[in-house]
């Protein structure tokens, strides 16, 4: 199931990373312990603030950064289109110029989404970086303008800058913010009696392409190691899964009988109706394969649950 690509990888010294709070931050600190989060120089810095940035990097001087630093959850973009956009886009370019101005030389990957693909047809699918985006919420058009901003740079400046379009990304200790985890928390607190058998939810009858988190952050350490200056690479399971078997899932992982009640306010603006990725260009180039088996995932994050709610 691994080849030497595949195996525990040295992850570049002096790794920076932005966003380092957040879901995936956390998980790539507690797997990288040698690397330094981007808060741990000055809680609460805002990522647009260039001279804040600029003192950072001059007395960190990293070798590589990964930049998750983003707002990235797609209703509050609805919400507050202006503010996601200056933090995903200005908050990159404002990044950029500091690593420039600091003679940053060494390798920085941009995290996108795979959300940037939009509405795609049947025939489409698997989706490849080839399709033209067509962004249809505030989060993937702000991702989308910053990815090109990050290409540009790859051409014009000092420093190797790729892309990754990272599609739905799941784990242990993700916010209920998002949907699987916000069902397994349901689920759980089903579980414990805090709630009558009944689960809401919302467009349940559409499709994603699930991941586990650590596939994705063993993909971003192999982008950094052998990754190509200017590229973009999805990175995705490849597998079509519809949300409903995924609570389906849940509920068996869990041992729980539950009523799924459709609430039409939890209903998306502008949703995808399917959605399957391809990583072939991220393999092609670095080796990777996603590894970990979803059922382990939901486990997981149905365990990890369990233990808030018992706490």
């Amino acid at each position: 199931m691994r080849d030497d690509m595949q195996s525990v990888i040295n992850v570049p010294e002096r790794l920076l990373i932005t966003g380092d709070g957040g879901f995936v931050g956390r998980q790539a600190l507690a797997r990288w312990p040698s690397a330094r989060g981007l808060s741990t120089f000055s809680a609460g810095l805002d990522i647009r603030d260039k001279g804040a940035l600029i003192d950072c990097l001059q007395d960190y001087r990293p070798a590589s950064v990964l930049h998750l630093a983003a707002l990235s959850f797609v209703p509050d973009s609805f919400r507050s289109p202006e503010t996601t956009f200056e933090v995903n886009f200005t908050g990159t370019l404002r990044l950029l110029e500091a690593l420039a101005e600091t003679g940053f030389a060494g390798r920085f990957l941009f995290v996108g989404t795979g959300d940037a693909y939009g509405l795609v047809p049947a025939r489409a699918l698997p989706i490849d970086e080839e399709l033209p985006l067509r962004p249809r919420n505030p989060y993937a058009v702000s991702k989308v303008a910053a990815e090109a901003l990050c290409y540009q740079w790859s051409q014009t400046c000092g420093f190797e800058v790729l892309m990754a379009r990272p599609f739905n990304h799941i784990g242990a200790g993700q916010a209920p913010t998002f949907a699987m985890s916000d069902f397994a928390r349901q689920i759980a607190e089903i579980a414990a009696g805090l709630r009558p058998p009944l689960l809401t939810v919302g467009n349940i009858d559409v499709t994603r392409d699930f991941i586990d988190v650590l596939d994705v952050l063993r993909a971003y350490e192999l982008l950094l190691a052998n990754g190509h200056n200017g590229e973009i690479y999805n990175v995705c399971s490849g597998r079509e899964r519809s949300i409903r078997s995924m609570i389906e899932d849940l509920l068996r992982l869990a041992g729980v009988s539950a009523e799924i009640r459709i609430d039409p306010q939890r209903f998306r603006p502008a949703e995808q109706t399917r959605v399957c990725g391809s990583h072939e260009k991220l393999s092609r180039h670095t080796g990777w394969q996603p590894v970990v088996p979803i059922e382990d995932t939901l486990l997981n994050l149905c365990r990890y649950w369990e233990c808030e709610i018992g706490n």
